[in-house]
Order: C-alpha cells, then sequence, then structure tokens
C-alpha cells in the first residue's frame, strides 16, 4: 500500500495550520468590520449551472452522480454566489456584501508540471451596488488583506474591459476575428495579437476587409500602455478619436480615489491585464508579488453574470490564495533578511540551434553576453544585471512560467507544446523551422486503406500535444506514440505509418525516402516573460521593446 496524498494534494501540520488559522481569522475580521457577511457554497455544483455563468477558471473535477447528473468540484465561489444571489436571494434588497473562506478544487493544466489541485480562496462579494466608489472598496479591501496576510510588497495591476469590447465591437470586424483578439487578451499573447492586427487576410485565412485599421492599431497598442495615472491619459488620447471611452471615466475615478487611500504607488494601470473569465463587464486587477512565479489572486466587476441565473444585479469581487500569500510572505521575508542591491534578470537561454541566435539578439540589445558563447558545463553565467540560464529549448517555458526564470527565448514549437502560462512578447523571426506530417514514399494508398479499414492510423512524434491538436482539426483519428529521437525510424520500421516532426529543409526526410504530405504550422523563435515579472519588472518591458526594434520585416 502507498500512503501518499494525491497529486496536488497535501496535508498541513500544525505549525502551518497555526499560522493559516491566524491569518483567516485576521482578514475575515477586516471584511466583517466592513460589513461583509459570512458565506458557505456547496462543494459540488451541477456543471450546467456553473457553465452558465461564463467561462470556467481553469479544469475543474468532473463526475457523474447516482443520478446521471454531471457535478463539478467547485473551481470558483464567484459563480456560486452568483448563483445564489439569483435565487435565493432574489428580490432581496440590496446592497448585499458577502465575505468567504473556502477550499476550491482545479485539476492540472499540465500533467508534467506540479500543480496543487486544492487551494483556499479567500474573497468578496459586493452585490448590488455598481460606480466608481464600490469598485475603489473592493480593491482596497484586497490591498488591505494582503498585507494582513504579511505581505507587503505587491502591485496591482487594473484596467477596464469595457474599452476593449467598444473598440471590438465597433470595428466592424466578423466574429470570428473579435473572438481571436480575445483569445490573444486572455493568453497574454501578444505576438498572436500583432498577426491579427495587420489585418493580413490571406495570412489570417479569414476576411477581414471590413475591419477598420485605425480600430485594430488601437486594438494593438492599448494592451502596451501602462504606468500611473498617466497612463489613462494615454489610453483616452489613442480611443476618444475613436468614440470608445466606455467606462474610462468611472475607472480614472476609481484610481483616483485609490490614490487617495494612499495606494497610488501600488496601483498600475496595465490594460495587458484581461482575466481568463468571460463574465468581467468593467474594471478588471490582479495582485502581484515580486517573489512569485504566478498572482496572488484576482478580481473586477461582473455586472452580467447574475443575469445568467435569474435577476440581474452590478456586482463586483476578488479573491486570493492563502497559499499564495503565505509563500510571497515567506520569500519576502527571506529577501528583507539578506538585503542586497537589485536581484539579476534571470533570463532563460537555449542550447542548440537557436543558441547563436539568442546570443546575437541580447547583445544586440545592450546586455552583456561575456562567456554565453563557451559556458563549458557551467549552467549559470553570472554577468552585471543578468543572470543567463542555460537551459534545452523545451524546458525554457518550464523555468519561466513557474519564475525559476524571468524571462526567456525559444522556438514557438516549444511554447505550444508545453502551454505554459507566459506572456509571449516578441517574435524574433530566427531559427525558422516548420512541423510537417511526412510518410514513407508511395504509401499514402496503403495508410489510407488502412484508415478505412481500422479508423484509425499511429502517428510517431516528439511532439504529442501539438500532435493531437493538429488531427483534432483534421477529425482523424490516430494513435500517438512519443518518441525522443530519430522519428524517422518510425515508419520505416512499421512503428508508425506517419511522423510529425520538425523540418528546415527537408533534407533528412528525403534522405530516409520519406516524404511530405500535409503541413501542420511554422515556428520561430519568440521572447517571452513569466506573467507575474512581466507586471513587477519593469527590465522586461525594456528588453522585449529592444528585440522588437531589431527585427526587420
Amino acid at each position: 500500500m502507498n500512503l501518499v496524498t494525491p497529486s496536488g494534494f497535501r496535508d498541513v501540520l500544525a505549525e502551518e495550520a497555526i499560522v493559516r488559522e491566524r491569518i483567516t481569522r485576521s482578514v475575515q475580521q477586516l471584511f466583517a468590520d466592513r460589513g461583509y457577511l459570512p458565506i458557505e457554497t456547496p462543494t459540488l455544483e451541477v456543471m450546467d449551472v456553473m457553465r452558465a455563468g461564463g467561462r470556467l477558471p481553469g479544469s475543474p473535477f468532473k463526475f457523474f452522480d447516482s443520478r446521471g447528473d454531471l457535478l463539478a468540484m467547485r473551481p470558483d465561489v464567484t459563480l456560486q454566489v452568483a448563483r445564489m444571489c439569483a435565487t435565493r436571494l432574489s428580490g432581496v434588497s440590496g446592497p448585499l456584501r458577502f465575505r468567504y473562506t473556502q477550499r476550491v478544487f482545479r485539476e492540472a493544466e499540465s500533467k508534467s508540471q506540479a500543480e496543487a489541485r486544492e487551494v483556499t480562496q479567500m474573497g468578496i462579494e459586493f452585490i448590488g451596488e455598481a460606480g466608481p466608489e464600490a469598485d475603489a472598496e473592493v480593491i482596497g479591501l484586497m490591498a488591505e488583506a494582503l498585507q494582513l496576510a504579511g505581505v507587503n510588497r505587491f502591485s496591482l495591476a487594473v484596467a477596464t474591459v469595457g474599452v476593449l469590447r467598444e473598440l471590438l465591437n465597433r470595428s466592424g470586424a466578423p466574429a470570428v476575428w473579435k473572438a481571436a483578439v480575445l483569445e490573444a487578451y486572455h493568453a497574454s499573447n501578444f505576438v498572436e495579437l500583432d498577426r491579427l492586427t495587420a489585418l493580413d487576410g490571406e495570412e489570417l485565412g479569414m476576411d477581414v476587409s471590413s475591419v477598420a485599421p485605425a480600430y485594430a492599431l488601437a486594438i494593438r497598442a492599448l494592451p502596451r500602455i501602462r504606468g500611473g495615472r498617466e497612463a489613462i491619459d494615454r489610453v483616452r488620447a489613442l480611443v476618444a478619436p475613436l468614440g470608445c471611452i466606455d467606462g474610462l471615466d468611472d475607472f480614472e475615478r476609481t484610481f483616483d480615489l485609490l490614490a487617495e487611500a494612499g495606494l497610488a504607488d501600488r496601483v498600475l494601470v496595465d490594460f495587458s491585464v484581461m482575466s481568463s473569465f468571460d463574465y468581467y463587464t468593467g474594471i478588471v486587477f490582479e495582485a502581484y508579488s515580486p517573489y512569485l512565479g504566478t498572482e496572488l489572486g484576482s478580481g473586477g466587476r461582473y455586472d452580467n453574470m447574475i443575469s445568467a441565473y435569474g435577476e440581474s444585479r452590478p456586482a463586483a469581487g476578488f479573491a486570493f490564495t492563502l497559499e499564495q500569500a503565505m509563500t510571497a510572505s515567506a520569500k519576502e521575508a527571506a529577501a528583507a533578511s539578506d538585503e542586497q542591491a537589485a536581484r539579476p534578470l534571470r533570463i532563460a537561454v537555449p542550447k542548440g540551434s537557436l543558441n547563436a541566435g539568442t546570443i546575437a539578439c541580447l547583445a544586440e540589445a545592450g546586455l552583456d553576453v561575456t562567456g554565453l558563447d563557451n559556458p563549458g558545463r557551467q549552467l549559470i553565467i553570472s554577468n552585471p544585471g543578468v543572470d543567463y540560464i542555460i537551459v534545452r529549448p523545451t524546458d525554457a517555458p518550464v523555468f519561466v512560467s513557474l519564475g525559476a526564470a524571468d524571462c526567456g527565448i525559444c522556438g514557438k514549437d516549444s511554447l505550444l507544446e508545453a502551454s505554459p502560462e507566459v506572456v509571449e512578447l516578441v517574435d524574433l523571426k530566427f531559427g525558422a523551422c516548420r512541423f510537417v506530417v511526412a510518410e514513407s514514399e508511395g504509401s499514402s494508398e496503403a495508410i489510407d486503406e488502412h484508415y478505412r479499414t481500422l479508423g484509425s492510423i499511429r502517428v510517431a512524434t516528439k511532439y504529442p500535444n501539438i500532435t493531437r491538436a493538429h488531427y483534432a482539426k483534421t477529425g482523424t483519428q490516430v494513435e500517438i506514440v512519443k518518441l525522443h529521437g530519430n522519428i524517422e525510424l518510425a515508419p520505416l520500421t512499421g512503428m508508425a505509418e506517419r511522423i510529425v516532426d520538425i523540418t528546415a529543409s527537408g533534407t533528412t526526410l528525403r534522405e530516409n525516402n520519406l516524404c511530405i504530405v500535409e503541413e501542420v504550422l511554422a515556428s520561430t523563435a519568440r521572447f517571452f516573460a513569466n506573467t507575474c515579472a512581466f507586471r513587477t519588472d519593469a527590465r522586461i518591458v525594456e528588453l522585449s521593446e529592444a528585440l522588437a526594434s531589431q527585427i526587420k520585416e
């Protein structure tokens, strides 16, 4: 018998439990003093009820009960509060203020990385009141709660979704383009956003002739605006000529109220902040610690969500993760006890074919790359102001997404395969290669007959996620065999009918009597950053701008 907890779940021993209890008591008392009442919601919800509120956060655990209902373990509390207000509290006069501390459960996004699947959310929901004062109350409470949890160094990145949505609505764009733009915002993918707003219909594979170029340019520029109150003026100058200032006046007033409360130094106006939830209608915000690789918590205004369940009411709220706050507090204390100059910027540098191009780009961007071209057995090269972490290209997304590196460079293929939560900033245009499907010369008819007879073919690859996504688009049933090298051997030995692999010239394929039958995607080197580091370290933005200036179209 293996006496271990399930992956992503753990016991909390007494020493830690005491700290958790103290933080919980202090934070909940803060909320209570401000008039927020305690609530508890069920661990399980009917899956269709959860889906009705918008895109689900994370991947919920799902199972069927004995009656055949598809249930989900709660991945978030806000959706449940919206359902409760529209049903149990329908007709109850507001405003309503609720607080909670509850466990939430989310399936790990990546099987290859360690992720907690049970965490504790602490938060509030303010139902029945709209406007800057309500928004400032919610954001201000989050700041106070984090400080009570022991987090003193944090930033609150804030924006309002109304500007982007109005730009999209007035742009004349087809629905498919709007959806793609929103997805690029949700994924913090600046490279994809640039591609979409270039309005090259042939390259995009969609008709974008109806999109007004001025709106596309504004959509492209918006997420690159960040700063203090002056950033709001820059947004206004960008979108006011297009008549797209929805929510901007209220947003400005909210910022001023936060500044009056002494939070101006903590608030970062950042229009790249777009939560993965679909339900936000106004202000959105995320909290970041410079000592963590992922956010502390998030929140925003979701005026339309309760109406998805019935009665419509304005609403705003936030939640942060207790475990994240405790980790940030501990790292903050450790840093304070070992006071030092500004920490070097940590950059993940790929080995192999992308190495020379990466070093050239970093040097041209003004960084000291001494020793990087010949590191010997050293895994970290330290130069003034920068640490280079030398990794395999496929590992670079992992190092960056988990915060071991602040930013890095690797091929688009590695980003697609790993699917990390990072900010993709610049297409560096070197290291070009392409993913292809290949098979043995003259085998097409036999493979087609094999598929017709058995309903599936076997495909060998180093990249199972990219391969799976490609064949899902075509509706072809495949059995994927993951290999780590010499992919070309698979069809030659009869292990698989086809392969999916990277090629630059196709020479190796031809030398092994293989021919290309499909193009999957093209890949070039990308500069990307950790989501938290991107919003707490100005050096990353400066480096991305320096790298982008090198690109020759």
